[in-house]
């Protein structure tokens, strides 16, 4: 068991809840749209604990256009993930890096992603986590599975046959007993240009008997990922929510990042509390988000356009990570 949970610890894709009986969440985030963009989907399957040690593992639903979702709840026992590899089964639902394959009352069918971009990591700092992989005392842990990625394949949706291949996807993940108090998440890899992706997530940390403010962001242009994270001297310099819109600057020392995503209409999901998913946080599938990257050394804009088909979370009591 031991060896397991070593072992994920350097591969933040596989299952990390080996030996774990309470207090304990885990799951996968896959974003999926279609060539079209009339179609946007979450599918996140996971297994949580709470404290009694009573277990469920599901599969949520998100329809981004139509603003509804769905939980599909299982039994525990049809959480059944791999050692030394990412795949997980929850009953006759199938999830990888490189595809999913889905039999839920609504949904059937299989798509395949192609052309993956992952976070880049090393033995020292595995992924977007950085050294703070290590800390055995964080509320949760994040992972990127891919920034950008084609997608191949077709779903049946409430009967109706929806082909993904030309679409675009993006992959993450959580684990651990509860997400944030307080933080602010985005993402979107839709742009004028393909090839070009941004994550972004501000929150409170608490730390020992404290807190902080704790960021990590990415962008991805000209197949070159610029990190924007607490672990690698970057700064915060603006966070702001308001029912409106959110604006967050990052700085790094070649660049500076700038970003307003404009809220629009969002669904309610479950989130975890204290390992069950008994919380609740609101989600937009339709965000759209200004982004612009301003070149330090050579005092120049080398990109601005608008996001779109964006995923955008406030949540919680967001005047905590402010910065301004």
């Amino acid at each position: 068991m031991l060896f397991k949970r070593l072992q994920a610890t350097f591969h933040p894709e596989q299952y990390h809840g080996w030996g774990k009986t309470k207090r304990y969440f885990e799951g996968w985030y896959y974003k999926v749209v279609n060539n079209s963009e009339d179609k946007a989907f979450a599918f996140i399957p996971g297994i949580s604990m709470n404290e009694k040690g009573e277990r469920q593992a599901f599969v949520q639903v998100l329809d981004g256009k139509k603003l509804t979702a769905e939980y599909h709840k299982f039994n525990s026992e049809e959480f059944q993930a791999k050692a030394g590899k990412f795949e997980i089964n929850v009953a006759n639902n199938f999830f990888t890096s490189e595809n999913i394959k889905l039999d839920l009352p609504s949904i059937q069918g299989e798509l395949r992603f192609k052309n993956r971009v992952k976070w880049p990591g090393n033995w020292y700092s595995p992924g977007i986590m950085g050294p703070y992989t290590f800390v055995p005392f964080m509320e949760c842990y994040h992972g990127i599975l891919s920034m950008d990625h084609n997608i191949e394949g077709e779903l049946i949706i409430n009967n109706e046959v929806v082909d993904f291949t030309g679409g675009k996807g993006y992959m993450e993940k959580d684990w651990g007993h509860s997400f944030p108090s307080a933080y602010i998440w985005m993402q979107t890899n839709h742009f004028s240009q393909s090839g070009i992706s941004l994550k972004v997530s501000v929150a409170k940390i608490p730390w020992l008997r404290s807190s902080f403010v704790g960021f990590i962001a990415g962008f991805l242009i000209n197949n070159q990922l610029i990190e924007f994270t607490t672990y690698n001297s970057s700064f915060l310099r603006k966070s702001f929510a308001n029912n409106e819109k959110v604006e967050i600057v990052l700085e790094n020392r070649k660049y500076r990042l700038e970003i307003i995503a404009k809220r629009y209409a969002s669904t309610e999901l479950s989130s975890p509390i204290l390992g069950f998913m008994d919380g609740r946080i609101n989600e937009s599938m339709t965000a759209k988000i200004e982004v612009l990257l301003f070149d330090k050394k050579n005092q120049k804009v080398i990109f601005q356009d608008t996001g779109r088909n964006a995923g955008l979370e406030v949540a919680g009591a967001v005047k905590e990570i402010m910065v301004d």
